[in-house]
């Protein structure tokens, strides 16, 4: 009678370990899954970045044939867009790095305001043109990945997917944010003028 009862202890006890072991994995899937999200995410970002990058000489130079004087603006456009450049894998700097591009390109753009035949150039209004999408779909893609971030950092707090975090080294990432008000919007375009 004693060994019956042994083995159904041992046989509740063995589904009661697969169970758990089953649910281990699940989140363990569940959390690269959205590792490779964010990751995406930040791909996607990096996407726009570089080709945010590839376009401001374009734009400095449109600019520097009708304003070469104002070299101080120009500098920190090129100094901006170097330093956001060298910059890689850390989340925080790289968003610095964006704030500082988009308060130089504000400055771009209010600086053209001065020169009416440089915001009747064909060429810079495709340029303005060009940046305001990228700086839409760069959005979009901030957009996503923070709440990709989000998910994930949200999955790893939890109970008891933290044990499985802590266990295979899941850490929490950072998000992707702009901090200045006045930054927190796309530099606008006006092709009424």
């Amino acid at each position: 009678m004693a060994v019956p009862i042994l083995l159904i202890c041992l046989g509740i006890f063995a589904a009661a370990i697969l169970v758990l072991l089953f649910v281990g994995i699940g989140l363990y899937n569940k959390l690269i899954e959205m590792r490779n999200r964010a990751e995406n995410g930040w791909a996607d970002i990096d996407v726009q970045l570089k080709r945010r990058y590839d376009l401001i000489p374009n734009l400095v130079e449109t600019v520097k044939s009708y304003a070469g004087h104002e070299k101080e603006t120009l500098e920190n456009v090129t100094k901006a867009r170097q330093q956001a450049i060298e910059v890689s894998g850390d989340v925080a700097k790289q968003a610095q790095a964006e704030n500082m591009i988009t308060g130089a390109l504000r400055q771009l753009f209010a600086l053209s305001e001065s020169y009416p035949n440089l915001k009747a150039n064909e060429n810079f209004m495709h340029l303005q043109a060009e940046l305001a999408n990228i700086e839409e779909v760069l959005s979009q893609a901030r957009r996503y990945y923070n709440a990709v971030v989000r998910d994930l950092n949200t999955m790893i707090d939890r109970v008891p997917t933290n044990f499985i975090a802590m266990i295979f080294g899941f850490k929490k990432r950072e998000y992707f944010e702009i901090e200045d008000e006045s930054i927190r919007e796309a530099p606008k375009v006006d092709f009424s003028k």
